[in-house]
């Protein structure tokens, strides 16, 4: 499978390569009130506003500090970005070295030990909510 590496923290997290859109540089946030502090807050994408996530408070890491990279994907709620604290990488995993908990896969990449991120619980996504349109879409 090819995934795309994402530095969180001190853990390194996989997500398919099919599941991501693009990679943003130093994304630029305004902050919103009232969110949940995983929320950085929201930028904006070639005139697309996109929701950025502290990928690491998602993850129960804690807070850190502004995300060098957000990774774009698309979700049944729309486009998120999740902030990484390093530049993602793309590499072909091979088999899993272990099924973790709940049924998790990792797999080892050089010395690290890498998992999946499962996209709809990471961001809590209602699988059951119809699909947004885009503006301008009827």
């Amino acid at each position: 499978m090819r995934a795309v590496l994402l530095p969180v923290a001190d853990e390194w997290h996989a997500l398919p390569v099919e599941q991501v859109r693009e990679v943003v540089a130093a994304p630029l946030a305004t902050p919103l009130p009232s969110t949940p502090a995983s929320v950085t807050g929201v930028f904006n994408l070639r005139g697309e506003i996109v929701p950025l996530f502290e990928t690491a408070g998602l993850l129960g890491l804690g807070a850190g500090p502004p995300p060098s990279f957000a990774v774009v994907v698309e979700t049944a709620a729309g486009p998120a970005g999740l902030g990484t604290s390093g530049l993602p990488e793309t590499r072909e995993l091979g088999d899993p070295v272990d099924s973790g908990e709940e049924g998790r896969q990792a797999w080892r990449v050089g010395d690290r030990l890498v998992g999946l991120l499962d996209l709809d619980a990471l961001l809590d996504i209602d699988r059951s909510r119809p699909e947004r349109p885009r503006a301008g879409v009827a």
